[in-house]
């Protein structure tokens, strides 16, 4: 991945800093955190925290990201190999009823995948009360978080980061008035815990001083813990300095700076020898004697260095001014402050940003920030859709290197999975399901409705991939080529061919995943979701063994070719259902009136190409149906992936129905009842309810996707801007073929295009808008570059039921190709 860093450093040259801070995006209030749902969240992908601003007492809520419950194991059965005949002969003869309860006897043993832990809180007490002129903010251009007021005429100021350079989380606090500051540092845990304070280290001075925290890990169905973690909080005063058995405090100081770090023992999925104070010296003496303004310096380098690499700008309104949960409060009736719209884009590059780096674990269910002991489904790995959308605006929104602790989750899981693979079902290659954790998990979890789902980790290779197109890099591709292999290989053992003898006669010979399920959600006739190939598994099938093929040509791994080619050949093909929708299921079992969160079959549209305007206009309008049936509220997550849905059908205004369906400001879980429409809390956390983090990040790739798509064999500019974003600029996005974007448009239209290459090739574009520019001619026939190749799918069925079909009509396109080379820029202008 170096080499992957040193070229995203190239990338990022066109833009300043200074473009960032135009922007001034920030989440503002004038009252403290009541709650963690109104803290701010603070992170450089291994410590995450969440600060409140108090001023009788700060909290600053922490999270180390190795901190899980459990110790090394894996989860499977061994029992299913047994009864995978049966179960599969069950599921073809349409007993699927009786399939799904051995499955839940035999397939899902457990345990069900451990817990993300919190460590605890920092708590700052200061005594202040009654105090005026209060604020506090997150600047998402410098990621510090700010918290000032007035107190007996004295105005007090604490400024927070967590140090994308150093390991650290730093807290500077500063009082106007001499000798003014004075507080007290303990630290609370809702864990078995020991705190404790350390005198001055030897060549340090006696104005530093150490309070510390080992913090036990936990026991979870019948995995012990393996893991301690330890938090130590180094403070340092131009003030007394006193040391407590569990406590320090300051007083009579002007200035006091905090630095936070933690660690555990974790090594790897299957290595706990490591040393948590060890890890944690390392850090404190890395900024030892550095000064907070060369720490912050350090931070903002490494920070702007990714996020400053994207910038949109949309019209304000005079409701852009107010705090920003009643700026969202504002939003749900006057939608005109479009930079809201902006900021959340922002908001989801800045949390991947600050939860996921290389080197570290990948941003969970809820990022890298938790506060309770039991979170919300463990927040854990959720690959039947949402740790795949964290990622979806890693490239599209130009922070290519923070896939890479997803890509090294899978290859861990590519090698737990083989094991999986082999002892469940007798299969090559390797298979994880619906959920893994920090141990890697790969066998199916909690129950059959949810757990099998075969076809996890085959969808989280498409990432790799993905980034080849966006990047072209060959290097990157080799290195994970045998992950990509090892899924395909899997697939190959594990589908099976349906019998003619099988309940849906039309499906006789096609190759399918059996027994596997549509993630959460059943056909109407039939009482379990268990089945054998459901459209989102087809389409995962085609996507893992098209791409294993065009890898193996690539590097020139000749020996794939016949067999990969072979079975993609038989593949099922998607088929248009009785009420013009695309169909779930083989079976024609979609019911017209249901409004399910899950709409997992039209996966083949978002996050795949295999549905397309231009080259499979009925599957295009079946998709459109499907999401007419399904409705324009979900919960947070979902209205995510509809956001990208809507984008992919170029339909700008539609998209934009969702996003403001998902800026409904929920105050807090206990208010769901008097808000059941809310989807975003006050912090701007993504609600389904309740938070998961997901929803941030596909919002955020769907605002992208509706400037720029190059998913359908070429750069489409603009494809889906809704009527009312009449005139803004995007800079920085990112197309496949290694091409970054910059787009200003007035009066709705397109007025000018800028296009740097960073590997050369062919660019092809697409516009409403006929373009003019040096090297511009008119393109005819498929791009010649090969990263811009679209699907080349089955043709699909028609249910002989279905009447009255008719195709979508399509907006009328111009499009040119233009030869270009590694490192230049190209301009082109509406004629």
């Amino acid at each position: 991945m170096k080499r992957l860093l040193l070229s995203l450093l190239f990338i990022t040259c066109h833009l300043s800093f200074s473009s960032v801070a135009a922007q001034d995006h920030k989440l503002w209030y004038s009252h403290p955190a009541n709650h963690w749902l109104e803290a701010l969240p603070i992170g450089n992908s291994q410590l995450g925290a969440m600060v409140y601003g108090g001023t009788d007492t700060e909290e600053i809520q922490l999270n180390e990201e190795t901190f899980w419950s459990g110790s090394p194991h894996d989860n499977n059965s061994k029992e299913s190999l047994q009864y995978l005949p049966e179960v599969r002969r069950l599921i073809f003869e349409g007993k699927e009823e009786e399939a799904a309860k051995l499955l839940d006897q035999h397939f899902v043993k457990g345990p069900h995948g451990m817990r993300y832990l919190p460590l605890g809180s920092l708590k700052l007490k200061f005594g202040h009360t009654d105090v005026t002129d209060y604020y506090r903010d997150l600047n998402l251009g410098s990621a510090v978080a700010t918290t000032h007021y007035l107190y007996n005429g004295v105005k007090y100021e604490r400024t927070s980061f967590a140090s994308q350079a150093d390991n650290v989380i730093v807290v500077r606090l500063k009082a106007d008035k001499k000798g003014a500051l004075s507080f007290s540092v303990g630290f609370d845990s809702q864990l078995q815990s020991n705190v404790f304070t350390v005198s001055s280290h030897e060549g340090i001075p006696s104005t530093v001083y150490e309070l510390a925290a080992v913090i036990d890990g936990q026991d979870h169905e019948g995995i012990k813990a393996g893991l301690k973690a330890e938090c130590r909080v180094l403070v340092e005063a131009d003030g007394k300095l006193e040391r407590g058995v569990n406590s320090l405090s300051v007083a009579d100081a002007t200035i006091a700076t905090l630095y936070i770090t933690a660690a555990t023992n974790y090594v790897n999925y299957n290595d706990i020898s490591g040393t948590p104070v060890k890890k944690n010296n390392q850090a404190l003496a890395s900024v030892k004697g550095k000064s907070f303004d060369k720490l912050l310096k350090a931070h903002l380098k490494k920070y702007q260095e990714q996020y400053s690499r994207v910038v949109l700008s949309l019209p304000k309104s005079e409701n852009s001014s107010l705090e920003t949960d009643k700026r969202v409060v504002a939003f749900e009736k006057d939608a005109s402050d479009l930079d809201l719209v902006a900021l959340m884009m922002q908001y989801g590059r800045y949390l991947l940003i600050s939860s996921s780096q290389p080197g570290g674990q990948p941003a969970n269910l809820q990022g890298v920030w938790n506060d309770k002991v039991n979170a919300p489904w463990d927040s854990k790995y959720t690959i039947n859709i949402n740790a795949e959308m964290n990622y979806w605006p890693a490239l599209v929104g130009n922070l290519a290197e923070t896939q890479e602790p997803l890509f090294s989750m899978t290859r861990d899981l590519s090698e737990t999975g083989a094991k999986t693979a082999k002892e469940m079902y007798g299969c090559r290659g390797w298979v994880a399901h619906h959920n893994t954790d920090l141990w890697r998990i790969a066998g199916p979890v909690d129950a059959t409705p949810w757990g099998m789902f075969p076809t996890g980790g085959a969808w989280l290779t498409t990432h790799i991939w993905q980034h080849y197109l966006y990047t072209g890099d060959k290097q990157f591709l080799a290195e994970y080529y045998p992950v990509m292999k090892g899924a395909a290989d899997f697939l190959l053992d594990y589908m099976q061919t349906y019998p003619a003898t099988g309940e849906v006669k039309q499906a006789a010979g096609w190759l399918v995943t059996v027994p596997t399920v549509s993630p959460e959600h059943g056909p109407v006739g039939k009482r379990t979701n268990v089945c054998a190939g459901s459209t989102m598994d087809n389409q995962i099938a085609f996507d893992v063994l098209s791409q294993t093929l065009k890898a193996a040509q690539v590097l020139g791994d000749n020996s794939q070719f016949s067999i990969l080619n072979s079975q993609l050949e038989k593949l099922a093909p998607m088929q248009i259902g009785r009420h013009g929708q695309l169909q779930e299921w083989l079976i024609d079992g979609d019911d017209p009136k249901d409004e399910h969160r899950h709409i997992s079959h039209l996966y083949g549209l978002y996050p795949s190409n295999q549905i397309s305007p231009y080259s499979h206009p009925d599957l295009f309008t079946a998709a459109a149906n499907t999401l007419k049936q399904r409705g324009d509220m979900a919960t947070g997550w979902s209205l995510g992936w509809k956001t990208n849905f809507w984008a992919r059908m170029l339909d700008g205004n539609h998209a934009f129905t969702i996003i403001k369906n998902m800026l409904h400001l929920l105050p807090d879980d206990r208010s769901m009842r008097q808000h059941p429409a809310g989807r975003t809390y006050p912090n701007l956390f993504d609600a389904h309810p309740p938070f998961q983090i997901d929803g941030n990040f596909g919002v955020s790739a769907g605002i992208c996707e509706m400037l720029v798509q190059s998913h359908d064999g070429a750069v489409h500019l603009l494809p889906a801007l809704p009527d009312s974003w009449n005139e803004g600029e995007v800079k920085g996005l990112r197309a496949r073929g290694g091409f970054i974007v910059d787009e200003a448009w007035q009066g709705g239209k397109l007025r000018s295009v800028v296009v740097r290459s960073t590997i050369g090739g062919t660019l092809r574009l697409r516009s409403y808008w006929p373009l003019q520019g040096k090297g511009v001619k008119p393109a005819s026939g498929q791009c010649p570059n090969p990263l811009f190749a679209p699907a080349d799918i089955r043709q699909p069925l028609h249910s002989p039921e279905l009447k009255d079909f008719s195709t979508l009509a399509i907006r009328p396109v111009y499009e040119y190709d233009i030869d270009t080379k590694a490192g230049g820029s190209y301009t082109f202008k509406f004629d």
